[in-house]
């Protein structure tokens, strides 16, 4: 079986890479638009069904695999920040909140598609103005749902508990990617 990763994020090719799968990147290209009555909670599995069918046909041997990821506060989603002031605003709304990350799969063959949605539990503490200032300079978090990087600076210094998985939040369960693959091959 030859596996495809539907994604240019360094984040989900270093995570299957270290699961151990031989894979190779392809793009796809996609308008990740969702229709507004669309449930939270479907957001991000919709949009990674939505990149796996803008794909082309996917032969007998292939599996592709999409994702997606969303960030939301309060039922409202907050996605990848258009500027440092957006970046800001949004790390703010985060400072001292549980937010809630869900990471949508998406596992394409020939002959089915099924999809999949995970769900973390985020709880930051307190993010001044002057340490949100700091990780947008240093990190530059703008192709980041929700502003920020689990795995860097922010993650490390304000992060105080995670209901759910780690990997969820970086982009790609792997848990679930594991046992979806290990089904198929």
């Amino acid at each position: 079986m030859k596996i495809l990763l539907g994604s240019n994020s360094p984040r989900r090719k270093e995570l299957l890479d270290q699961l151990g799968y031989n894979f190779e990147v392809v793009s796809i290209d996609c308008d990740e638009k969702y229709p507004d009555e669309l449930k939270t909670e479907n957001i991000a599995g919709f949009l990674s069904e939505l990149k796996a069918n803008s794909f082309r046909e996917v032969i007998n041997d292939e599996v592709l695999i999409t994702a997606d990821t969303i960030v939301a506060l309060d039922g409202g989603v907050l996605g990848k920040p258009k500027d440092r002031d957006e970046a800001l605003e949004i790390l703010q709304q985060l400072s001292g909140k549980m937010h809630e990350v869900y990471t949508g799969i998406t596992i394409r063959t020939a002959d089915k598609t099924r999809t999949t949605v995970d769900l973390a539990k985020v709880y930051f503490e307190d993010i001044s103005r002057s340490e949100a200032e700091f990780y947008i300079k240093n990190y530059h978090p703008f192709d980041k749902a929700g502003s920020y990087g689990i795995q860097d600076w922010l993650g490390m210094s304000k992060i105080s508990r995670i209901e759910g998985s780690y990997y969820t939040v970086m982009g790609l369960p792997t848990h679930m990617i594991y046992k979806l693959l290990h089904e198929i091959i």
